[in-house]
């Protein structure tokens, strides 16, 4: 039930950007908004300073967060939280304990749709992969003529795309395992859950992923490889009459969509699918998607795509049509210049060395995606763990990561504040490989003294990867962790 948002008291936790777009939305309806923060930088006071001219009530700092403060004088009806503030936070745990609803961003822009009208949500989770396959969609329904975008951490904000004056006939929606541990109205047309792994395999994790599945109406997609994927399907309540279709890299059964030979097949969306299968497009249709570089996980995500797409109702030439016009998200496996970004991996001139930014692999399991890609690697690895990851898990996670790639390891380069989790790893898994740390003081020289060592350890026809499995520091987000190693790179390359 939509609630009625004039004069609804709601507090707003989080001044960042998804929570700035809430409280602008929720005061446009005519809501009592009030909007904490426990930082007070710079951006946090701009941000309050426009929210308070709309008319929010903003405070900022440690003290703001102490307790779920109350709204025009009296207690707060709804609590709409941004990314990061989990169970352990005073205003959550209040909430909780009053029996308050408690929303993420998804929750709310779902809430805020139009009446009529509304473009239906094709959503996506996982693990590994959610961005990838979100743009890939939207490459393929917008090939198809429809106007489609991608929208959560993939693009435009959910809100934003929601709200938008001209609006969309349908939307590519990645979805976090926090903003579906906050959703609990949501009812997309087709939904899938890529792959869970890591953390994700916790019981609370696992269900939050498998939110994806609830009240879908058209299709749940699931990964044949990953069962975990399957079971979520199975334990979904969906809508009557909703199907369940794998995914897979081999030949596709009856209701899958896979791989025959080179060619991508649908046998879930043709009239006569048990004697036959729609050609969805070729490898070199998805090597192009990817760069140049062909790797596993990306055929999966082009198959996950492809498969809520032809849900849709999106023709396969359309299907390879997004294919061939995709361009891929900046540092997922994005070779470097002086390497031509367009040139296909086994077109490389045999003895050079191919430099590959894949800053966006934040946790082992996008990690181990990047090596298993290429066959002789340096790689450059590190970062920082999640202050709340479960630590038991990561030293498994990262010990089974180690252990299945050590043969394709020439060296590996270390860097960030917990590198020395990954170092003991090497030291159990792969004692042999030889492995440098870099401790640089200052995170404008870390890449370039990086780039230095893995060039010296290089050999012809390695990869150096850049694939680090853990967060960003010391640099702030993972994209100026990408740009400065490209641009170590390009400058070690100049004369």
């Amino acid at each position: 039930m939509t609630p009625n948002w004039p004069g609804l008291r709601v507090v707003v936790a989080g001044i960042g950007v998804s929570g700035f777009a809430a409280a602008d939305a929720l005061l446009e309806r005519g809501a009592k908004v009030v909007v904490i923060d426990p930082r007070q930088e710079q951006s946090q006071r701009e941000r309050g300073i426009v929210l308070d001219t709309l008319g929010a009530d903003i405070r900022l700092g440690p003290d703001a967060v102490e307790q779920l403060p109350m709204v025009a004088g009296e207690p707060a009806e709804l609590l709409v939280i941004s990314p990061g503030w989990d169970d352990a936070q005073p205003v959550v745990r209040a909430a909780l304990a009053a029996g308050i609803p408690i929303w993420g961003e998804a929750e709310l822009a779902w809430r805020l749709r139009p009446a009529t009208g509304a473009a239906p949500w094709l959503s996506i989770t996982g693990t590994r992969g959610k961005a990838t396959t979100a743009t890939m969609l939207a490459a393929m329904l917008t090939a198809a003529g429809y106007r489609a975008t991608a929208i959560g951490q993939a693009g435009t904000s959910l809100l934003e795309a929601v709200l938008h004056p001209r609006p969309y006939d349908v939307l590519a929606v990645q979805l976090s395992g926090f903003q579906l541990r906050w959703a609990s109205s949501l009812q997309p047309q087709s939904s899938v859950c890529l792959n869970v792994s890591g953390t994700d395999l916790d019981d609370g994790s696992l269900a939050s992923r498998g939110r994806v599945y609830q009240n879908t109406e058209l299709a749940c997609v699931y990964n044949t490889a990953d069962p975990a994927t399957e079971q979520l399907v199975m334990d979904a309540e969906v809508i009557e009459g909703c199907r369940a279709i794998g995914f897979t890299l081999g030949v596709p059964a009856v209701s899958m969509v896979g791989l025959v030979e080179d060619v991508l097949c649908d046998r879930a969306f043709v009239a006569e699918r048990i004697t036959s299968a729609a050609e969805l497009g070729t490898l070199d249709d998805v090597r192009v998607a990817g760069a140049g570089v062909l790797a596993a996980h990306n055929i999966a995500n082009a198959l996950a795509a492809a498969t809520l797409a032809r849900g849709f109702g999106v023709r396969p030439a359309d299907v390879r049509d997004g294919l061939r016009g995709y361009r891929p998200l900046a540092h997922h496996l994005t070779p470097i210049d002086p390497i031509d970004p367009a040139l296909a991996a086994d077109q490389l001139k045999p003895g050079e060395v191919t430099w590959v930014d894949d800053s966006a692999a934040t946790d082992p399991m996008a990690a181990a995606a990047g090596l298993a890609t290429f066959e002789r690697v340096v790689w450059v690895a590190g970062g920082a763990l999640e202050p709340t990851a479960n630590g038991d898990r990561i030293i498994a996670d990262l010990d089974r990561l180690v252990a299945a790639h050590r043969s394709r390891l020439r060296a590996v380069v270390l860097f960030g504040p917990d590198r020395a989790v990954l170092r003991e790893a090497l030291q159990r898994h792969a004692p042999d490989v030889p492995v440098v740390d870099v401790d640089v003081a200052e995170t404008e020289q870390v890449m370039e003294v990086v780039v230095a060592r893995a060039g010296q350890l290089a050999q012809p026809g390695d990869t150096v990867l850049l694939s680090p499995g853990f967060g960003a520091e010391p640099f702030a987000t993972l994209d100026q962790r990408g740009v400065a190693f490209g641009r170590a790179v390009r400058g070690r390359a100049e004369p």
